[in-house]
């Protein structure tokens, strides 16, 4: 069997690519199902385009509020330039007709390279008007399956409607055990965002990646050049994100993602929750006082933001009952807390004056809290035992101090939980200030395992992390290399284009 090989214009995707070639060259030659999901300008239709160009296959994408007879006729069309035949032919056909003869004709198109793939784009469009669809495919599946004569091949759906992706393998719906690959694709990570647009400056791919997150797809909306240097992005982002003419608005943008999906459409109570956590209300209670709404009237909206990925619910590993409530999005995050904050200047053209005052909004609430997450995802991606022990998970968590009666919050945690005592492999802090850190904030990480250590945790091997925007003083630095236990992680290694500066002894 071929090989499907990755074109060089689909960047990085690697796992995804595997995942999705393992999929359609299965030795199974029964009809399998895929489904494919995840935010709007995520990479979904140009990581499966090239998938079908690869395969040999065949691509089809809905279109939004299209009628039921528009969109057989399109799919149709496609079915005939495919096959090279007159759309005439094919042009009355059912939905049931039309699935059977795109799967019979992509099936005999492979190429060699194994069943043939039909990639259906934007799926919730057409079940927007044909619910029917998905048990069309259930019974060509379960017909294939008893070799009653249906087609062969590989079908894989797709879409960005999160609600109604996440419900097509739910519960007693008709494609329910019958998908062999549930793919959900995620933005690009800080390295690879950097690469996508360019950006050189570790700096400024931070703050366009704090602005923006890692969606592809904003790079192409961009009138203006990526920002170079931390000073060029105070002009990339009034000219981009803060002008309402441009299409990287965020008000727009915003806007578009929350109305894409037909569960969000006209509900203010969901844009107002998002509005309350991006405040920083970060549990049921305290988004409920904000808004003056019982609690138990938030639990299914929360969990229906949570699940088409607008909010990331954790729960405190060292404090189970503690739920930690974030926005998921950065270019959402970024609206509320800036754009919306400034929204007079904004409209009469004055943004350039609206992000000169909200800079110190957006490092303290925006660029620090991204920079931390940036920072937990470079840990999870080191499978170092020296940095990571046996750790499983890196979080952040809260430790109480009983004698000062304070809390502390701990930016970066490696660890693992066993019996409700936790195994502490690393105790980190990451903080996006303009100063370099010193001794002093290694002493409190002392102080943190220390109380880790008080409260019954086995904390004593923890390696002490400490991750900087702007470098280390060089008497830290000394300290850290006679320590051995020391992990000091500046802004260039975090975005993939250096080392730490010091590590622990044994990596």
């Amino acid at each position: 069997m071929t090989l499907i090989h990755k074109p060089a214009r689909v960047l990085a995707r690697d796992a995804e690519w595997a995942a999705l070639t393992q999929f359609v060259q299965h030795r199974d030659p029964r009809l399998r199902l895929g489904v494919v999901s995840g935010r709007r300008r995520v990479g979904k239709s140009f990581l499966l385009r090239a998938l079908a160009e690869a395969t040999g296959g065949l691509y089809v994408a809905a279109v939004a509020e299209e009628g039921v007879v528009a969109a057989r006729r399109r799919l149709a069309a496609a079915i005939a330039r495919y096959a090279g035949i007159g759309p005439e032919l094919v042009s009355d056909a059912n939905w049931e007709s039309l699935l059977s003869a795109a799967i019979e004709l992509s099936s005999r198109r492979s190429g060699g390279a194994g069943p043939g793939v039909l990639v259906i784009d934007e799926l919730p469009y057409w079940m927007a008007h044909s619910p029917e669809l998905p048990g069309l495919l259930q019974l060509l599946y379960d017909r294939s399956q008893t070799g009653e004569g249906a087609p062969g091949g590989r079908v894989i759906v797709c879409g960005s409607a999160m609600s109604v992706m996440n419900e097509l393998l739910s519960g007693t719906k008709a494609l329910r055990g019958r998908a062999a690959i549930d793919l959900r694709l995620h933005p690009f990570d800080l390295t690879t965002t950097a690469r996508h647009w360019g950006i050189g400056d570790p700096a400024a791919a931070l703050r366009v990646h704090a602005i923006l997150g890692g969606a592809p797809g904003y790079r192409n909306l961009a009138n203006v050049d990526p920002p170079q240097s931390a000073a060029e992005v105070d002009v990339w982002a009034p000219a981009t994100v803060l002008d309402p003419r441009q299409a990287l608005f965020s008000g727009s943008e915003a806007e578009y993602l929350l109305r894409e999906d037909p569960k969000f459409t006209g509900s203010a109570l969901h844009y107002a929750i998002i509005n309350a956590v991006a405040n920083g209300a970060t549990s049921p209670s305290k988004i409920g006082g904000l808004l003056e709404q019982q609690r138990s009237s938030l639990t299914r909206p929360l969990e229906a933001l949570t699940s088409a990925g607008y909010l990331r619910y954790d729960t405190d590993p060292l404090w189970e009952r503690r739920p930690v409530i974030t926005v998921a999005d950065p270019v959402i995050r970024f609206h509320n807390l800036i754009t919306v904050a400034q929204r007079d200047l904004v409209e009469i053209g004055q943004s350039a004056e609206a992000w000169r005052r909200s800079r110190p909004t957006f490092v303290a609430r925006v660029l620090g809290p991204h920079f931390e997450s940036c920072a937990r995802a470079w840990l999870r991606a080191r499978a170092d035992p020296a940095l990571r022990g046996h750790a499983g998970l890196v979080t952040s968590t809260v430790v109480n101090d009983r004698k000062g009666q304070a809390k502390h919050e701990i930016d970066v945690v490696a660890l693992d939980k066993r019996a409700g005592r936790a195994e502490i492999a690393l105790v980190g802090e990451a903080k996006a200030t303009l100063l370099r850190r010193s001794v002093a904030d290694l002493d409190r990480l002392d102080r943190l395992k220390a109380l880790l250590a008080e409260q019954g945790h086995a904390a004593g091997k923890a390696v002490l992390a400490l991750f900087s925007m702007e470098g280390f003083q060089p008497d830290l630095v000394d300290l850290a290399r006679r320590r051995g236990d020391v992990l000091l992680v500046d802004l260039a290694a975090v975005a993939g284009c250096g080392e730490p500066a010091v590590v622990p002894d044994g990596v």
